[in-house]
């Protein structure tokens, strides 16, 4: 009998060895196949189980969370958001998250490690932390005069500070409201099929998501290449350039939209933006040095991030020399986001170098306890700075007597650059109204921002300078904000 009861001990022992084998397995080794599984709803209702932090605006936050008292309990609310969408992005517990939704969930939500003091416990505990606060870099005045100045035509606004790379403001318009993406009810899906479907696609980040041809602010970046190559040495020479301007190797003929064009100085032709001008010098400076220029300011860069990703702004490599001497003037197959020609006017700004833009400034717990910052750092030196130099130069004349008049402003020096793009079948659409610049106070040191703005819809009838009538006024109001705080 009492062999009996060893072997039963010994079966029973083998038995909850191999359970707690199984177990080990279940609960360690695979315990994140069963988190990730779809069908796993724990995390979810865990996820929706406490509110959501917040991320911060000048101080303030611009979002919010909604106890619904449902299974998936806290919905996400937003404070004024179609003003800070192109920002915040959404957070749907149907359709997942965007822009810093997204990129800062693991802190927003309070899964990153690193709001926890003692991070190994979690792991153990599966305990989750408050959500973190997300602290932006966003200039509130700056981000509303933006959104004001665009109303209700399409285009989009790109703000920096030239010394850091802070994004101060990123607008588009149109725009949406995120909060109608929040909860799980039919008003959701409706609201989600009726923002893809509209074709002024609201949801569609055109600061740093959809790339336009840059017109004649490109010639900034031409400018610099003629003068960093020694293709121009004097800003007062005559560049020797034919009015109309026949293209390379074809029968079509350049020509302007303002008179005195030719053999124009590149001061004479950057104030009242000669094409024929930047096209010739685009031509001169040559191919490899014009790719090279344009990646030094940031074009053809697949990895920029901020920390959301953008769009490449593109400028081909490969091109005959009629196609160089469009692209040289912000046609053919050059396109840039309003970003990326910001980051061209802070470049100017700031002495030549363009700085990696960001637009997070810190994350921190829920309490304030810091818990990672970002600091500045320099994409590449995309000039000479005595060419930024000359550049500035010529960028106040543009304002001061060229065609930015519109965006000067009392008691600060004001830099600028107009720009006509076209597009369509033949040329055919509205052209798109770009206006870029700068300002410093007469007081400061340095330049304190740096502004791109496009319209897409711009008023000016086709084959107007329309940047200067459109564009600046926007800009103007952009820069008159960050100076007065």
């Amino acid at each position: 009998m009492t062999r009996y009861i060893r072997r039963a001990t010994a079966l029973c022992a083998v038995l909850l060895v191999a359970l707690l084998v199984n177990a080990a397995r279940v609960q360690v080794f695979q315990a994140g196949s069963y988190d990730d599984n779809p069908a796993n709803r724990r995390g979810t209702i865990a996820r929706y189980g406490q509110p959501r932090g917040n991320i911060v605006v000048s101080g303030k936050p611009v979002t919010g969370s909604k106890d619904t008292g449902e299974q998936l309990r806290y919905e996400r609310t937003y404070r004024n958001g179609p003003l800070y969408a192109p920002v915040t992005g959404f957070a749907s517990q149907l359709y997942g998250t965007s822009l810093l939704e997204n990129t800062e969930d693991g802190v927003l939500a309070g899964t990153d490690p690193m709001l926890a003091p003692l991070p190994l416990w979690n792991d153990v505990t599966r305990a989750q932390n408050p959500g973190g606060r997300v602290v932006t870099t966003i200039n509130a005045a700056a981000q509303q005069a933006a959104y004001e100045g665009l109303g209700s035509r399409r285009g989009a606004v790109a703000a920096l500070e030239p010394a850091t790379g802070r994004i101060l403001a990123l607008v588009t318009a149109p725009s949406y409201d995120p909060q109608a993406l929040s909860g799980t009810g039919s008003a959701v899906t409706e609201a989600w099929s009726r923002l893809n479907g509209d074709e002024a696609k609201p949801m569609l980040n055109r600061a740093i998501r959809q790339t336009y041809p840059p017109g004649s602010t490109f010639k900034v970046v031409t400018a610099a290449a003629a003068l960093d190559s020694g293709v121009v040495a004097d800003l007062d020479a005559s560049t020797k350039s034919p009015d109309p301007y026949t293209l390379p190797g074809t029968n079509t003929r350049l020509t302007n939209e303002v008179d005195g064009c030719e053999n124009a100085s590149l001061r004479y032709a950057f104030e009242w933006s000669c094409n024929t001008v930047f096209a010739k010098l685009g031509v001169d400076v040559g191919l490899h040095d014009m790719t090279d220029s344009a990646a030094r300011f940031g074009f053809n860069d697949r990895g920029l991030r901020i920390p959301f990703a953008v769009a490449p702004s593109n400028f081909d490599t490969r091109l005959d020399k009629a196609q160089l001497a469009l692209s040289s003037i912000g046609q053919f197959d050059t396109r840039a986001t309003p970003l990326q020609m910001a980051m061209i006017s802070a470049a100017v700004a700031g002495g030549g170098s363009v700085k990696s833009p960001y637009l997070v400034e810190r994350t921190t717990t829920r309490s304030g306890t810091t818990v990672a910052t970002k600091g500045t750092r320099t994409l590449h030196q995309a000039m000479r700075p005595s060419t930024a130099v000359q550049l500035r130069e010529m960028m106040t004349n543009v304002v001061k007597e060229g065609t930015g008049a519109n965006a000067a402003i009392p008691g600060a020096t004001v830099g600028g650059k107009t720009g006509t793009a076209q597009h369509g079948i033949g040329n055919s659409g509205t052209p798109y109204a770009w206006f870029i610049s700068w300002a410093q106070a007469d007081d400061a040191m340095q330049p304190a921002v740096a502004v791109a703005v496009v319209v897409e819809d711009a008023s000016a009838r086709r084959g107007d300078i329309s940047g200067g009538g459109d564009a600046a006024p926007i800009a103007r109001a952009v820069m008159e904000a960050v100076l007065d705080s």
